[in-house]
């Protein structure tokens, strides 16, 4: 199992429990998976460096986890799906 940082952006044009409600899905979709996550942080509501989608701002979540790559692999899938997730990024860690 590889450590991983997975940062992801979503709308804040919805309603704050629907924001939760992403950021828990998700998290099972990667414990799920069998993946240990090792830290959890929401980064609060950040205005974005650039538009995207004629969105302003968005709510940012980092998560630090121990997991295979089959895990990163669903986690990736789901949020290209995910309408209001605006992007997200994958960093494997080096120990």
């Amino acid at each position: 199992m590889n450590k991983y940082e997975i940062t992801f952006i979503v709308k804040t044009t919805i309603e704050e429990q629907e924001i939760k409600n992403i950021a828990e899905t998700m998290k099972k979709v990667l414990t799920d998976n069998n993946a240990k996550i090792v830290e959890e942080k929401a980064l609060g509501q950040k205005e974005l460096a650039y538009e995207i989608n004629k969105v302003k701002t968005g709510y940012y979540f980092l998560y630090v986890v121990e997991a295979s790559s089959k895990a990163i692999d669903e986690f990736t899938r789901v949020a290209g799906i995910n309408e209001n997730i605006l992007r997200y990024l994958t960093i494997k860690v080096e120990d």
